[in-house]
Parts: structure tokens; C-alpha cells; sequence
């Protein structure tokens, strides 16, 4: 009933004479389609598909040319396909160029002739038995299928696939040669330095320490600062000088631990939809003077959000450089000289956190993660005066705790770390005195 009462409601549209329909409905050969934008110049029309991306993107193709042979199949003259996309030029507080038009027409046109019987050979696979369709790329990309979990067939325990970033082509090779596991490899197969790194972790079921280790982290001097940052991109800009998607950090954490290992914690979260960053700045700079070594995992993002805030706060440009001159990346240190059969190929905070730290945990949190941290940053910052005053104390709180815990696992893992490598430079001790001694005798 909706589909025809929506495309009666199309149909009444275009006899009323209407030169702009939003959410033109049409259904023509069993195959339904909703214009976002359907546009009359004359008597010629422009279909407009319009996405929350910056760019147009392979997959719009398709969609725009399915609308468009359906809306011609319904009658009427289409002229023009194009994507409406935000524009990542824009500006706040200029909006007047948020969007941009990109024309798609003669990727379109060439795509129309297939159209039909590709619509023809998906009804039939509707109307007949589940489709036996071996799993692939095609799986995930261009979009994530999902039915993925049901379809795929389980993984051999440390399937070669988890090999630390394993090619599509040395994972044929791979699978192609009889290997399922990485417990089936042998030791002269060529890989990585990590990946065999994971090979000889794996097989021995034991962690592989690297003795450069020690080295590694005697570079990092105290006060060492532990820092991490959240962040929220809007997909339309609502502070100065912000692009759609910028991301811009709202709140941070800070654990100082001193040369004796004792420690200090600082935190800022915004409050209210006021642009945040020149308090942050102030608080950032407060926080991590005296720091010698601000320590970051995967530091790239965290040295973007104080690029960024340099460019925001300029009156504290000088004091963000000295910030970013001191920040220093945990995550190498990790992926270059330790192992855990659990890792499982990955080398994220949350990945590599259980096995080096198992008592510190995410799961008692409310918020675990920071794809949900960031959807309640923007729920606080954007919608946190429509709350109720306990609701938004306790939202406030869950975040705070969450990226509290991000820098208190760094300060854990070093700690781990550290133990690890003193472990390992008293067994190479006592293998060298152990070598000296039979030399001796």
C-alpha cells in the first residue's frame, strides 16, 4: 500500500504541474525507485541522487542509472543525472556552496543498455531458491553484505587471512599452496617481519619479544604524557572556519606518570554547542607542560586534532608546536618488537589491551568504543539541553570514563611492556654468562 500510495502521490505531483518533486516515487517492470530529487526544466528532467559523501563515488553510478531508466520507463524525458555530495571546500559560517552538482549523465547513459536485463535476472533470483554465490571481495565492497556471518564458512583456528596485512595475491598464493593456517606454514616461508613475527607467536603459543625492546622505550623520557583525544565530524559545519566531516576534538585525556612512576590525570570534555576549541587548547597546553615525551597510540590522529587546533586557536600556535614536537607513537614500539598469539593480526589499542593487560578491561563501560563515544559527544554537545539534568550528567560521566581508560591502557601496556623487555635482557644475560663460562672451561 505505501509504494502505490506513494506513487500515486508522484503521479498527482506531475499532473499538478509540480517543477520540483522530493522523493519521487515510480514503479515501473516490478522495480521501484524514489528520486531524491527530481527537477523540471521545460519539459526535460534532471534526476539528482543525492549523498551525505565529498565526492561521487563508483557505487552512485548504478543507482543514479536504475532511477533514471525507470523514470524514462514511466514516461517522462530525463535529460540530466547528477549527484548532489557536500562540498569539502565549504567553510562555516559561508554555507552558500555546502553542496556541489557533480554530472554523471554520460556515465549513466553508458550503463542504461544493461539496465534492463540485470533488473530482469535480480526478479528472477528473488522469486527462485537461495543463490549459491561463492564468498569473496564482493562480500564487503562496495558495501558490507549482511549476510556475510551466515555465508562465510569458519575460519581454521589463525586462518592465514589474519596474517598481518596479507595481500589478496600472497593470500591466494598462500591458500593455493595448501596453507589454511598459520600453524601450517613453514619456517622459511617469505613474509614480513611481522607477519612471521605472528608466524613463530602462533606456533610456539607463546609471546615474541624482540630485544630491541628496551632500547625502544628508554627513548621515552619523563614526565611521560599519555595522551588521547575524541573527536566529532559534522557533516555540516557549525563552528568557524570548519569544513563538512572536519574532525574536531571536544574532549581529551591525560595521564602524567613522573620518572617514579607515580601519576596524574587530567581531563576536558565540552560543554554546550559552542565551539569548543580555543577552551581545549588552553587546557591541552596547560595539561602537558613539563611533559618531555607525550605518548599517543597510533599518533597520527592525535597529532591532526593539535594541527588542527593550531590553525583554530592561533594565539596558541606556539605552544601547540611544542606540543606536537613531544608527541611520540606507542603503536610501533608495539607492532615492532612484541607478539601475542591473540593479537590475531591487528595491532589496535583494543586489540593488543586483553592480551598484555588482561585485568584491564572496556566491558563495565557504558560507552566501549569510539565510533559510540563520538555519536554521544554530538547527543551531549548538540542535544545535551533537551536533557534532563541526571541524564546528561551521567552521559558526561560514561565519556569522561571511556577516554580515561584509552590513556590509562597506555600507561598499562608500558608498564607491560617494560617488564617484558627486563625479562627478556635478564635471560640474554644469562645466556651470554652461560656461553662465557663453558668458553672458560
Amino acid at each position: 500500500y505505501e509504494v502505490s500510495s506513494r506513487v500515486a502521490a508522484t503521479k498527482k505531483a506531475l499532473e499538478d504541474g509540480a517543477k520540483v518533486i522530493y522523493e519521487a516515487a515510480f514503479l515501473e517492470d516490478d522495480v521501484f525507485v524514489a528520486v531524491d530529487v527530481l527537477h523540471r526544466s521545460r519539459r526535460r528532467w534532471t534526476v539528482t541522487e543525492v549523498k551525505s559523501t565529498t565526492k561521487v563515488k563508483p557505487e552512485h553510478i548504478p543507482d543514479v542509472g536504475v532511477q533514471t531508466h525507470v523514470v524514462r520507463r514511466a514516461g517522462l524525458d530525463v535529460a540530466r543525472a547528477e549527484v548532489m555530495h557536500l562540498n569539502r571546500e565549504c567553510r562555516h559560517p559561508d554555507l552558500s556552496d555546502l553542496f556541489a552538482r557533480t554530472d554523471v549523465t554520460e556515465q549513466v547513459e553508458a550503463r542504461l543498455p544493461a539496465i534492463p536485463g540485470e533488473a530482469r535476472r535480480q526478479l528472477r533470483m528473488l522469486r527462485g531458491p537461495e543463490p549459491d554465490v561463492g564468498v569473496g571481495d564482493h562480500c564487503s565492497s562496495p558495501y558490507e553484505c549482511p549476510f556475510a556471518e551466515r555465508c562465510w564458512p569458519e575460519s581454521a583456528n589463525h586462518h592465514v587471512g589474519t596474517l598481518y596485512r596479507i595481500g589478496g595475491k600472497q593470500l591466494d598464493r598462500l591458500l593455493d599452496a595448501g596453507y589454511d593456517s598459520i600453524h601450517d606454514l613453514p619456517d622459511d616461508i617469505e613474509l614480513s617481519a611481522i607477519a612471521d613475527r605472528q608466524r613463530r607467536a602462533v606456533q610456539s603459543g607463546t609471546m615474541v619479544v624482540e630485544p630491541g625492546l628496551g632500547n625502544a622505550l628508554a627513548r621515552l623520557e619523563h614526565p611521560i604524557a599519555y595522551l588521547d583525544f575524541e573527536t566529532i565530524a559534522l557533516p555540516i559545519p557549525i563552528w568557524s572556519g570548519c569544513r563538512p566531516y572536519d574532525g574536531v576534538p571536544v574532549q581529551f585525556s591525560c595521564h602524567v606518570e613522573d620518572a617514579n612512576g607515580a601519576l596524574r590525570h587530567h581531563e576536558w570534555i565540552a560543554e554546550g554547542a559552542g565551539d569548543p576549541r580555543p577552551a581545549l587548547a588552553e587546557a591541552l597546553v596547560r595539561a602537558l607542560r613539563g611533559a618531555k615525551t607525550i605518548l599517543a597510540y597510533n599518533a597520527g590522529f592525535e597529532l591532526g586534532c593539535i594541527a588542527d587546533l593550531r590553525e583554530a586557536v592561533p594565539e596558541l600556535g606556539a605552544a601547540l608546536q611544542g606540543v606536537a614536537r613531544r608527541v611520540r607513537d606507542l603503536l610501533p614500539i608495539v607492532r615492532e618488537h612484541v607478539y601475542h598469539p591473540d593479537f590475531g593480526g591487528g595491532f589496535g589499542l583494543k586489540r593488543v589491551l586483553p592480551p598484555l593487560v588482561p585485568d584491564l578491561s572496556y566491558d563495565d563501560l557504558a560507552i566501549q568504543d569510539g565510533g559510540s563515544a563520538t555519536v554521544e559527544l554530538e547527543r551531549l554537545l548538540l542535544g545535551g539541553a533537551e536533557m534532563k539534568k541526571a541524564e546528561r550528567a551521567a552521559l558526561r560521566e560514561a565519556l569522561l570514563a571511556y577516554c580515561r581508560l584509552d590513556t590509562l591502557a597506555m600507561v598499562k601496556i608500558v608498564a607491560r611492556l617494560r617488564a617484558l623487555a627486563e625479562t627478556r635482557g635478564r635471560g640474554s644475560a644469562r645466556r651470554r654468562v652461560g656461553r662465557s663460562v663453558g668458553r672458560a672451561c
